[in-house]
């Protein structure tokens, strides 16, 4: 994150220098108080599931990680608001996604950590008059501070997503090579602009690399085909006869013709078979392989 960024963040949750200075003003009232107050939200916190699940039976951790969130208190009432701040914090959002914990006790661990450090600074005595805009600025802070752990928690549970979804997708669209000149490629599940591209990509990719004749394309594993869907299928065959590669859709169910028809999608010189056997007896006579022969070859050979 940049100086910019930063400051674009600060404006857009409403802090100001005056802000940054009532924080830093309650930091001084809470001098010697931080360590008490870590031990308030830790006897909030032993009742909770939470607690069995990540403390339990392991003193030395729990110890530990009550220093650093003391740590953690004390960075924020000094409310040194710069790049290192931010990195810091998104840290902290880094270690909770590592270790799973879940973001509502993070959030509710929070919010009674503010409301309490509410408390204890109305309950000083010879507060000055603007204890109230003390505690609006706390208040936004602790806002600040609570949005950049989960926004950090957010992007890294995205980034696995798009992982597992590009490790999926990856799996899930095998061009495979099934006779000489001929590729094959079973799609299956649900189809989606992005998966039509990756499977463009890859059948273009393998057509020149094996210098295929015939691409079949089965479709008998999608769940459902509608007109976009249709008309990225036609796409991806039309692509491939670019390439002097003849595409052949197998797997046509009834449903499917009757959608298509209904559709209005303009299916044009698409080969289509109901059946892969049917596909694949279509694609060994494109290619000059008569079937019947090989099964006489074939016959001959176990005899």
């Amino acid at each position: 994150m940049n100086p910019n960024e930063v400051s674009v963040t600060l404006e857009k949750f409403d802090i100001e220098a005056s802000d940054i200075a009532m924080v830093r003003e309650v930091g001084h009232l809470f001098d010697g108080e931080i360590d008490a107050f870590v031990g308030d939200f830790y006897k909030w916190l032993s009742v909770k599931d939470e607690y069995q699940i990540f403390f339990a039976g392991s003193p030395t951790m729990l110890a530990r990680v009550q220093k650093m969130q003391a740590s953690h208190w004390r960075g924020l009432l000094q409310a040194n608001l710069d790049e290192a701040y931010f990195a810091s914090r998104r840290h902290i959002g880094g270690v909770h996604a590592r270790i799973d914990l879940p973001n509502d006790i993070y959030c509710a661990g929070m919010s009674m950590s503010g409301r309490r450090m509410i408390e204890r600074l109305r309950a000083m005595e010879g507060l000055p008059s603007h204890v109230e805009a003390m505690v609006a600025a706390l208040t936004k802070l602790v806002f600040l501070d609570l949005y950049l752990v989960i926004d950090e928690i957010s992007r890294i549970q995205k980034e696995k997503i798009l992982q597992h979804s590009n490790a999926l997708m990856e799996m899930s669209t095998p061009v495979t090579p099934i006779w000489e000149g001929i590729l094959l490629l079973p799609l299956l599940g649900i189809i989606d602009s992005a998966r039509t591209q990756d499977v463009m990509n890859k059948t273009l990719t393998k057509i020149a690399e094996t210098r295929a004749k015939v691409f079949v394309l089965d479709i008998s594993g999608v769940g459902t085909v509608d007109t976009a869907v249709a008309n990225q299928l036609i796409k991806i065959t039309k692509a491939t006869q670019l390439m002097g590669c003849e595409s052949i859709i197998s797997g046509i169910s009834p449903a499917v013709a009757r959608t298509i028809v209904e559709l209005g999608v303009k299916v044009g010189e698409v080969k289509t078979t109901a059946t892969l056997r049917d596909a694949f007896e279509m694609a060994l006579k494109s290619t000059g392989i008569d079937i019947r022969q090989l099964s006489r070859r074939r016959q001959d050979e176990l005899r």
